[in-house]
């Protein structure tokens, strides 16, 4: 038999800059929600990829931002984490945003938090967005900043460049056995992706700051005798004002939402799916510990 290989690699980036969307393409299926939004990933997400006798196991970090809030705090500690515990590094950065702030100061944390035995890559994404000349200027810049093992040029969302550096991080992870069964995608509870799920769609729905002010959890899996599954989730807003936004008028939004993530449910289980959908007012969810467990997060990382 073949020697097998097996790793974790973390990506990581500011916000938006591309991760959830790679993750996906990586593992060739829907494991991480993807918005338009900003700080849309909370938890850190493992998606899980083959590429020969390698299993790559990606971390899909939340965006590094400079934190305002207790859950802001709790997300930047959980992408730090995720890159602490890695064996390879991807740092990700926009091809038309350039050197911003935030990546000058992503770029003095690697300096500081990276241990010797970890290797760092540097993937430009978005680079349909810009000409060659200003690539390579970028590049240039970039490694002077940093060592990085090797750069790549990808397009995420349209897959260019992706297959290189899939291959580039197979050959690198140490050698050892698989850490997932081989038709595993995610290491997330299906209870966990089932309420992340519903959280995309309220987040594509819902306008401005909304999205930030809930949660989603799943709180009842009832597997019925007819192959179906039953879900019972939970939708915790901040206020009473917030619960009408989330039901929309005569229930439409609500109703829009649970149609659209029981649909995607369905495609991902591959079966029959009932969901039910609640709304609560929780004022102080932002300062429960629970509801940080259910996301993934540490909520002692927020202090």
């Amino acid at each position: 038999m073949a020697d097998t290989r097996a790793g974790f690699v973390a990506l990581i980036g500011e916000p938006n800059a591309g991760k959830s969307t790679l993750t996906n393409r990586m593992v060739g299926a829907k494991v991480s929600i993807v918005t338009h939004k900003v700080q849309t990933t909370r938890a850190r997400i493992r998606g899980v990829a083959l590429e020969g006798d390698s299993q790559i196991v990606f971390v899909d970090t939340p965006g590094l931002f400079r934190p305002r809030r207790r859950l802001d705090r709790a997300m930047v500690a959980a992408a730090w984490g995720g890159a602490a515990d890695a064996d390879i590094v991807v740092l990700l950065i926009e091809a038309h945003r350039g050197i911003t702030d935030g990546v000058n100061a992503i770029i003095d944390a690697l300096n500081e938090r990276v241990t010797p035995n970890q290797t760092v890559a540097l993937a430009i994404n978005k680079i349909d967005r810009v000409k060659a000349e200003v690539l390579l200027d970028l590049s240039a810049k970039l490694n002077e900043a940093y060592p990085f093992a090797q750069t790549f040029m990808i397009s995420a969302e349209r897959g260019y460049g992706v297959d290189d550096l899939r291959e580039w991080l197979a050959e690198r992870l140490p050698e050892g056995p698989w850490l997932y069964p081989e038709d595993q995608i995610a290491d997330l509870p299906m209870r966990m992706i089932a309420a992340e799920m519903t959280r995309e769609k309220l987040t594509l729905r819902l306008h401005q700051e909304l999205p930030y002010q809930l949660t989603v959890e799943t709180e009842k899996w009832e597997e019925r005798k007819d192959g179906s599954a039953r879900i019972d989730q939970v939708v915790y807003v901040a206020r009473d004002g917030h619960k009408g936004i989330v039901l929309g008028n005569k229930g439409e939004t609500i109703k829009a939402v649970s149609k659209a993530a029981r649909e995607e449910l369905e495609t991902f289980l591959d079966r029959k799916v009932h969901l039910f959908l609640q709304v609560k007012v929780r004022p102080n969810w932002l300062e429960e510990s629970e509801r940080y467990s259910e996301m993934g997060l540490d909520f002692r990382d927020g202090n």
